[in-house]
């Protein structure tokens, strides 16, 4: 089957240890870019937090070009046309900011254009991390400064491995039937609306570009790439991904610091 579209995830995938899209990997994304084949990025993160390396592959400002933002929570083209979201409401919003409060848990959200807010005074500083790394504003609101029809793209409980792993469990009986919660990294917790997933929104983006599924190849390294690879014709785990991953996975390529995406593309993207 001829691919017409890689979806790839980028901390810990497309980017290395240091942030950066490798040489070899940059050429083997812009070699696939000439023949007409979509890249699109599948992240946790903004648009805004993207545009550095939309505009290194040449793909930033498009309005044929795609990229799905907040784990799913919003498909959107490189120029910033919104196609599809799905939302957290107000009421939940209030209800997790509470719960991280009562559980002296770091909580921010991010909302569809990228601004995080907290409602914590004492930032954690992995919160002004994230902001610095996304590019986004960071704004300390109490939920009762908001209007009643805020909504966020997703919520995301912050702090060092050790406290994330001892409230993972509490933050997933409390709101697990209602929510989706994923464990992206050891210091992030994240919850979006219960139909949101990469997966789900790829599914979403085939259909608008009327690509097959057997059309596509995922790449990805983490539990949040998993619905991603189960909708994918071809799935590829990173080297350095989880074990769930890699289960999930057709392949397995190198790591994110050996270019595991370039191995793949190079393998897989040139039949």
């Amino acid at each position: 089957m001829e691919l017409k579209m890689i979806a790839i995830d980028l901390d810990g995938t497309l980017l290395n240890s240091h942030g950066k899209i490798l040489p070899r990997t940059l050429a083997a994304i812009k070699t696939v870019l000439t023949r007409k084949i979509k890249v699109v990025f599948c992240t946790g993160r903004s648009l805004v937090g993207i545009q550095k390396y939309l505009r290194e592959l040449g793909i930033n400002n498009q309005s044929d070009q795609y990229v799905i933002t907040f784990n799913g929570a919003v498909i959107e083209t490189t120029a910033g046309q919104v196609l599809s979201s799905c939302l957290i409401n107000n009421q939940y919003y209030r209800t997790l900011t509470v719960f991280g409060q009562q559980h002296q848990l770091p909580f921010n959200v991010a909302v569809p254009d990228g601004r995080l807010y907290t409602a914590n005074y004492d930032v954690n500083r992995l919160i002004i991390l994230q902001a610095w790394e996304n590019s986004a504003g960071l704004l300390i609101r109490q939920p009762k400064e908001l209007p009643s029809d805020f909504e966020i793209a997703k919520g995301l409980y912050v702090g060092e491995k050790k406290l994330i792993s001892q409230m993972e469990p509490l933050v997933t009986a409390t709101f697990g039937q209602q929510l989706y919660i994923v464990r992206t990294s050891d210091n992030f917790l994240e919850v979006m609306h219960p139909k949101v997933s990469k997966g789900q929104a790829l599914k979403k983006l085939s259909n608008i570009c009327t690509i097959k599924s057997s059309e596509i190849m995922a790449i990805g390294d983490g539990e949040n790439d998993i619905p991603l690879f189960d909708f994918a014709g071809i799935a590829v785990a990173m080297g350095n991904g989880t074990v769930r991953a890699k289960q999930h996975a057709d392949y397995v390529t190198a790591d994110n610091d050996t270019d595991g995406v370039a191995a793949a593309i190079e393998k897989l993207a040139n039949n």
